[in-house]
């Protein structure tokens, strides 16, 4: 099942003894000051494992961008890459044991990738450097996406002991120890930190820069 955004979801059994994870998570910007929009950050629980249907996403190129700019999917979940432009564009990344390269194509075509490996993919288009994007892959069936205010909800969690996380690309993982009650909700918030954050150009699938003008 696909939730609006892309969102990715897992058919799941629900365990004899679960609880929820409810909270919040906040984003310093350079200054101290707080981000107004959350919606990219991924919360995640580690260590608590589950069987589901691995279930995908979809990353729309339009605009010369790529909406949603981030998705969280399990471990065998394909991401759909429509192109709604009427120009080429070229999806790559070269993020690790994730690392595909889907060619040029362009309206209406869409192509796609299956991820198999736990990470963070970093995404872009070969012909256009302005765009980016990111697919987190996550070996435990626990995550969401926070909403804009930074709220988040995981439900149906076997009651245990965890680590919950919270991810952003500007900004370094943080983390917190959590026990899930045999039923019930834990509450808690997280804060990540992207004062220091500096943006650096990546490089394109050949590893060089970017020409300077656009072949399409």
């Amino acid at each position: 099942m696909r939730l609006a955004g892309g969102l990715a979801v897992l058919v799941l059994a629900a365990p004899a003894s679960a609880g929820s994870v409810r909270g919040k998570v906040e984003l310093l910007e350079k200054g101290g000051r707080r981000a107004t929009d959350l919606s990219d950050v991924v919360v995640y629980v580690e260590g608590a494992k589950a069987k589901g249907r691995a279930a995908g996403a979809t990353m729309t190129m339009k605009g010369k961008s790529f909406i949603p700019r981030v998705v969280v999917v399990p471990v065998g979940g394909t991401v759909e890459f429509p192109n709604e432009d009427p120009i080429y564009h070229n999806v790559f990344s070269l993020s690790g044991d994730n690392r595909f390269d889907l060619e040029l194509y362009r309206r209406p075509q869409t192509r796609s990738w299956t991820f198999q490996h736990p990470g963070v993919a970093r995404i872009y288009c070969n012909i256009h450097p302005q765009m980016s994007a990111v697919v987190v892959v996550r070996d435990s069936p626990y995550f969401a996406k926070a909403s804009q205010d930074g709220s988040f909800v995981l439900e149906g969690v076997p009651a245990g002991r965890y680590g919950l996380k919270a991810w952003h690309e500007r900004a370094n993982e943080v983390g917190q120890e959590i026990v899930v009650p045999a039923q019930g909700e834990v509450s808690a918030q997280l804060v990540l930190d992207a004062s220091s954050y500096r943006r650096v150009q990546h490089k394109n699938k050949h590893g060089r820069d970017y020409s300077a003008g656009e072949k399409y």
